[in-house]
């Protein structure tokens, strides 16, 4: 981990708190789109194209978060075709004093988007809580800065 001024990293966890505020707000909209599926099933097909692009918008938005942390305290993203893999599995593990974050993303790969949308109450719960547990580490690490 690099070193990052306590104020950085305060702006770090705001701009993670900002993120995770579009992201709760999601958990809403999917579930209205999962009720209009179920309420006209001959609307099913464009309501699906709906839902995939709220799944799209989940992951973009995860995935700003981890870019942002990969940035501000590692110093940059993984290079490489796979650069999005190598960051997933990054983040997921606890490195350079660095907690584990994003690891319901992990679980729930791309693979398994069919899954996810019956699933996202619970991967968003694990995912928020996640960040939210990051959010507290950073705090932690500003004050432990300003202290030392």
């Amino acid at each position: 981990m690099r070193d990052i001024t306590p104020s950085a990293i305060r702006e770090l966890a705001a701009d993670i708190e900002m993120e995770l505020t579009r992201l709760g707000q999601l958990e809403d909209d999917i579930a209205r789109v999962n009720r209009a599926i179920d309420q006209n099933p001959s609307q099913a097909d464009w309501l699906y194209e709906n839902l995939a692009l709220k799944l799209h918008n989940f992951y973009t938005g995860c995935e700003k978060v981890l870019q942002l942390i990969a940035t501000e305290l590692n110093g940059g993203l993984p290079a490489g075709s796979d650069w999005y893999k190598r960051l997933l599995d990054r983040m997921a593990t606890e490195r350079g004093g660095r907690p584990a974050c994003a690891t319901g993303i992990h679980r729930s790969s791309f693979e398994r988007v069919a899954r996810l949308v019956t699933t996202y109450p619970q991967v968003w719960r694990e995912v928020a809580q996640d960040y939210d547990d990051f959010i507290t580490w950073l705090g932690d690490l500003a004050t432990t800065q300003e202290d030392g």
